[in-house]
Parts: C-alpha cells; sequence; structure tokens
C-alpha cells in the first residue's frame, strides 16, 4: 500500500479484512510495572542499562542514571523490535527487553566503551551509520557539503516530519539513492566521520534544510517545489 501514515478508506478496508476474526478477548494483558524515563534513578535504570548494554544498544557509563544516552538506547531498542519509539522504558519495553535478554547477568555485561563527549548521546552505531550516509552520498563533494548532508540527516530526526531515529531516517524507503543501489555499505573515510561529528556539534551549513538534491540527476518535480534555501558543490539545500 501507498505509505503516508493515514488511516484512510483503502487501509480501513485493508486492516478489517486482515483483521476480521479479531475480537477484544484476545487482547492480551499488558505487563505491569514502573515506568522508567529521563531523570529516572536507581536499580531499574542499573538493569535497564545493564541489558541494553548487552544487546550492543547502551554504550555509556551503567550509573544508574536516565541521561540522554540511556534514552537514546531506548528509542533505539524500540525501533529494532518493532516497538512504539518514545524513549520512555515502560512495561512493554522492558518485558520485550528482559526476553530479548534471557542470558543477561550483571556480572556477564559487556562492558562499556565510552564515546566522546561530543556525541551528544548518539550511539556508535548511530554515528557510524551517518558515516556511512555521508560518505556514499557526497564523498568527492567538498568537505562543508559533507557537513551539511550530516545536518540534514540530523535535522529530519528533530522533526515531526520524519522517522525519529537516525536508522529510521538512513532506511525509510526511496530516501536515499545510496542506500537504494548498496553504496550506503562502502567503508567511510575519516573526513565522512569528521563531518558527522562537527554536525553532532551544531555546524549546521544547510540552514536547516530537510531535504537536498543534486539538480543534474534529479527526475522529481516535487522536489524542485521545495523552497531552496542554498546550493553547495553538486547539491541544493532546501526546506
Amino acid at each position: 500500500m501507498k505509505i503516508d501514515g493515514i488511516v484512510g478508506p483503502k487501509t480501513k478496508l485493508r486492516l478489517w479484512k486482515a483483521t476480521k476474526h479479531w475480537t477484544p478477548e484476545m487482547t492480551k494483558e499488558k505487563p505491569k510495572g514502573p515506568v522508567l524515563k529521563r531523570g529516572a534513578r536507581g536499580g531499574g535504570v542499573w538493569e535497564l542499562q545493564g541489558r541494553l548494554g548487552f544487546l550492543g544498544f547502551y554504550t555509556g557509563k551503567i550509573d544508574g542514571v536516565y541521561g540522554n544516552r540511556t534514552y537514546h538506547a531506548v528509542r533505539l531498542f524500540q525501533y529494532r523490535f518493532g516497538m512504539k519509539i518514545d524513549g520512555i522504558a515502560g512495561p512493554e519495553t522492558m518485558a520485550k527487553l528482559r526476553k530479548a535478554t534471557r542470558n543477561y547477568a550483571p556480572k556477564k555485561a559487556r562492558k562499556a566503551f565510552t564515546l566522546p563527549k561530543s556525541s551528544h548521546g548518539f550511539s556508535k552505531s548511530d554515528i557510524n551509520l551517518l558515516a556511512r550516509a555521508v560518505y556514499a552520498e557526497g564523498r568527492g563533494e567538498p568537505y562543508v557539503g559533507q557537513v551539511a548532508i550530516a545536518a540534514v540527516i540530523l535535522n529530519r530526526v528533530d522533526s515531526s516530519q520524519f522517522p525519529n531515529t537516525v536508522p529510521g531516517i538512513i532506511y525509510q524507503p526511496l530516501a536515499f539513492e545510496s542506500v537504494a543501489d548498496g553504496q550506503i555499505w562502502m567503508e567511510p573515510d575519516e573526513t565522512a566521520r569528521k563531518a558527522v561529528m562537527d554536525a553532532i556539534n551544531g555546524w549546521d551549513p544547510s540552514g536547516g534544510a530537510l531535504y537536498y538534491f543534486n539538480p543534474a540527476r534529479s527526475t522529481s518535480k516535487w522536489i524542485w517545489s521545495r523552497p531552496i534555501i542554498k546550493r553547495i558543490g553538486k547539491h541544493v539545500f532546501c526546506k
């Protein structure tokens, strides 16, 4: 079906046909328990961080403090496991996490590694994926243009118009040509990695753009309808 997030008549009909044998009694009882979110402290957060670290989603210090890095780790876990992405470790998230980490024990938890303070809560996998995207989309472009590409992706993460995780943005269907043609899997160079960190640290040469395109290659009439902000190298950046 057309992927637009709108439950129109066609979507309703398709959903009804697919679930016509469903009854409310079939709904499983929701798990119960505490809700952990930013600002929380204590043993529950220790367990949360440990289990997320066991799976590789959390890469910070296990300190029992629900900070920015824990928040982004929870969001990444929710994204990968097909859950509602809100960064809150409620009963359903914790139940799914415990099921995914049956073999977890505190003494077996992976030793956490520390990212630069300038990572602002983004995980190592987020940063690596951003670098892959910048390299695949912008190699050969001036450095400022590569930073601008990274900034566009981060601007989308912050926008309500797009998915709110780095993987969600980059793997969104038809969003990036490099994903469609497989170039996203090329190993990024140090220039791309540096461009990502500059963007994470607040440099946005795109001027707040949410889109960019190469006029010489674009066949979309719609993209030309977007308000243009500036041109950097071969790319046009727009809202």
